[in-house]
């Protein structure tokens, strides 16, 4: 997992992605599509701390049954999260509204699932991946 955080992570050059860890875990997946939906959601939540000047921190962690990937961000966090995974549907000017929709249309490909929730402990929102540990990256 961490080389593949770390190619995608480097991608973005408007914000310094910290990565907070996680044991370095080996799974199988679609890496293309896997590395497509982190940059995705690594995008989106460098789009969201650019009205803040907050920050964006990439986390995973694994067991023998599940690999969890958590995007946190510090921009100020989601309203009117129904229409998230509504093809074309887009808050942000200029945006397509197929971001969110095939970051989750991927996960659930590799039987996982993508959510986006406000953070409980300040402003922001918290983009979780998960997949079975065995068809995960």
């Amino acid at each position: 997992m961490e080389p593949l955080v770390s190619r995608v992570v480097a991608l973005e050059r408007r914000l310094n992605v910290r990565v907070e860890g996680g044991y370095d875990t080996t799974v199988q997946a679609d890496p293309d599509q896997i590395e497509q939906l982190l940059i995705n959601l690594i995008r989106n939540a460098v789009d969201a701390v650019q009205e803040t000047g907050g920050g964006v921190g990439l986390a995973w962690s694994s067991n023998d049954e599940i690999l969890v990937v958590e995007l946190r961000d510090e921009g100020p966090g989601i309203s009117g999260s129904s229409n998230l995974f509504v093809p074309f549907y887009t808050t942000k000017p200029g945006g397509t509204g197929i971001g969110l929709v095939l970051c989750r249309q991927i996960a659930e490909a590799h039987g996982g699932t993508v959510t986006l929730v406000n953070r409980s402990d300040r402003t922001g929102c918290v983009a979780t991946l998960t997949l079975p540990s065995r068809s995960a990256v």
